[in-house]
């Protein structure tokens, strides 16, 4: 039977919008979809499973091994040259370069019932004209969604298998591995995956109450500041849900109980409506929703629509409210930022003044805000002024985040040159003309270790846990660092995660700092101790732990995150015994170790 093998370069386009996003480069990610026309392609609305790419480039190396050792003949047998997607295989009976898919020690030979097999799969032809098609992928077990996903360098197949011993190889005799056979028939043990949920065995896993309602990934998660029991949900589909939660029932062993959403769906194409932010104005009425179709939307508590805008002609990436809900502040790839005068539901006034994209924006008090971009460059501007009122450089590459500290005195940035900066903007309003630290060799803490991107940052709420305010980041060189802002000195670097941490956030009162990470942990950290304290699995499938927002009010302590795996999970930290720690202890023995 002929079986025709077409791969199109919109296919192609489409893996390689996947790897960018698994990868963490949203910007290539965004140039690959525009440039590729990816929102008109059929295949926008399909499930890539992370990873994917990378399989299929795995399974292309195993064909690519069955292809060179098919025949089993002596120089075969010995072959210990390795294979690589950039360089023809040439067999050597030395090893060569660095080995992509790893055999274990013994001759690797196909026997005759592994090229039958593999004939069968139409992986092979005959031997004196092979098939010139494309080869077929391997077949899988089960949808491509559930299967776990592999590295290239853990993919070592299983030498068990030894289906035949006639005609013995012309070499001293060893026991086969049937590499194609194996492959497909019988994969390696593993250990069994790690379950959802706490890393202790203590904490009692209602504890936890898990969210279901979206259908794609949850970016963001934030709590209601006034309407509590209110939380805010945003996914990769483009819907928000609104969960009115229950309040936390009193006594250890009473659990709240599963709800269901108000669903606010106001785009008319989801696959463009990846949501980037959420943001609450101060008196919990609305909204703000910013998504990659460019398009501003703020909805009402309730769900209904308040306004809407197209005037952004790229992703937005943050929206935020001023201190006093008068403002809504934008901030967008197209390189521009936006302040919207939120009463009267219009445009105030657009800025364009990076000369790339504007990557995140916050405010220094309510007339005052900062945008950070791709340019490397933070610009310092007033809602009623066109200009800059002052330009801040130092970054060598694209700034991911700023953000300023509860008294407005200090403005900390971070960036993909593996550094975060901590400006002085404590005499911004009292000089326009003359500000110290608004320039790169001046007043400028450099926070320097991290050696990968540094992507997200907090603040510590509470300025009195140790000599200085103090400062968290984290990094996709899987860590956290907790800082002295004023020094620069790095006080703790915190190591448990094994994949980019995505997420960090301090509690409201500055105890604890939380960390959420593509490896599927939750770790919280006693910040005086500088030690983990409690830590919560999202599962093996999907794993990743996008987004925290700890709320603490009237009783209730909680925290909410936004899953990879489609879920949102509470956490009632009231019911938690690990983090019930005497407050007045542990400030006081906080206070020893910075006096020491």
């Amino acid at each position: 039977m002929d079986h025709t093998l077409r791969i199109s370069a919109d296919e192609v386009n489409c893996l390689i919008y996947a790897y960018l996003l698994d990868s963490g480069f949203t910007h290539s990610a965004f140039a690959v979809k525009m440039e590729g026309q990816l929102d008109r392609s059929p295949h926008a609305s399909k499930h890539i499973p992370r990873g994917e790419l990378i399989e299929l480039l795995a399974k292309s190396l195993l064909y690519l091994e069955v292809e060179s050792h098919w025949k089993g003949d002596a120089f075969t047998t010995h072959c210990k040259a390795g294979f690589s997607l950039l360089e023809p295989h040439v067999c050597s009976p030395e090893a060569t370069g660095e080995k992509t898919v790893q055999i274990p020690p013994g001759p690797a030979v196909l026997n005759e019932t592994s090229v039958q097999l593999a004939k069968a799969n139409g992986l092979l032809g005959d031997p004196i004209a092979k098939r010139k098609e494309s080869p077929t992928a391997l077949p899988t077990e089960g949808p491509a969604e559930k299967r776990a996903k592999r590295d290239p360098d853990d993919m070592e197949i299983d030498p068990s298998l030894d289906s035949t011993k006639a005609n013995p190889p012309a070499v001293e005799p060893a026991k086969p591995v049937n590499i194609l056979a194996e492959s497909i028939n019988k994969k390696p043990a593993k250990p069994k995956p790690r379950q959802q949920g706490p890393g202790d065995d203590t904490t009692n896993s209602k504890a936890i109450l898990l969210l279901e309602g979206h259908k794609t990934e949850v970016f963001v998660c934030g709590f209601n500041p006034v309407k509590h029991e209110l939380l805010a949900t945003g996914s990769k589909d483009a819907v928000v849900n609104l969960w009115n939660l229950p309040k936390s029932p009193e006594g250890p062993d009473n659990f709240a109980t599963p709800v269901s959403p108000t669903v606010i769906d106001y785009f008319a194409k989801p696959e463009q409506g990846d949501l980037t932010s959420l943001h609450w104005n101060v008196d919990g009425t609305l909204v703000a929703i910013g998504s990659y179709d460019s398009t501003l939307r703020v909805c009402t508590s309730s769900g209904s629509l308040y306004f809407s805008n197209p005037q952004h002609q790229g992703p937005i990436f943050t929206t935020r409210f001023s201190k006093s809900g008068k403002w809504l502040l934008t901030a967008s790839l197209d390189g521009t930022a936006c302040v919207w005068d939120v009463k009267d539901k219009r445009l105030h006034k657009q800025y364009r003044c990076h000369t790339d994209c504007c990557l995140d924006a916050d405010w220094l008090d309510d007339e005052t805000f900062a945008t950070g971009g791709a340019d490397h460059v933070i610009f310092i501007m007033r809602v009623d002024e066109p200009h800059p009122l002052k330009r801040l450089t130092g970054h060598l590459h694209e700034i991911n985040q700023i953000k300023s500290n509860p008294s407005g005195t200090r403005l900390a940035s971070c960036s993909d040159d593996m550094t975060a900066r901590v400006w002085n903007i404590s005499n911004l309003r009292s000089s326009e003309e003359s500000i110290p630290g608004l320039v790169a060799s001046e007043g400028v803490v450099v926070l320097e270790g991290h050696k990968h991107s540094v992507t997200t940052l907090s603040w510590c709420p509470d300025p009195t846990l140790g000599p200085h305010p103090l400062l968290a980041t984290s990094s996709f060189d899987n860590t956290a660092r907790l800082w002295d802002s004023v020094t620069g000195e790095c006080l703790k670097v915190f190591t448990d995660h094994k994949r980019p941490v995505y997420t960090v956030s301090f509690s409201p009162d500055g105890r604890w700092l939380a960390t959420g990470s593509g490896d599927g942990w939750l770790h919280i950290y006693n910040v005086l101790a500088k030690e983990r304290r409690w830590s919560w699995y999202a599962g093996a499938e999907r794993p990743g732990v996008f987004e925290i927002d700890w709320q603490v009010a009237d009783g209730i302590n909680r925290i909410a995150l936004a899953l990879e795996c489609r879920l949102v999970a509470v956490i009632d930290v009231t019911k938690i015994p690990a983090l019930q720690e005497d407050p007045t202890l542990l400030r006081r023995t906080g206070k020893a170790m910075y006096a020491s």
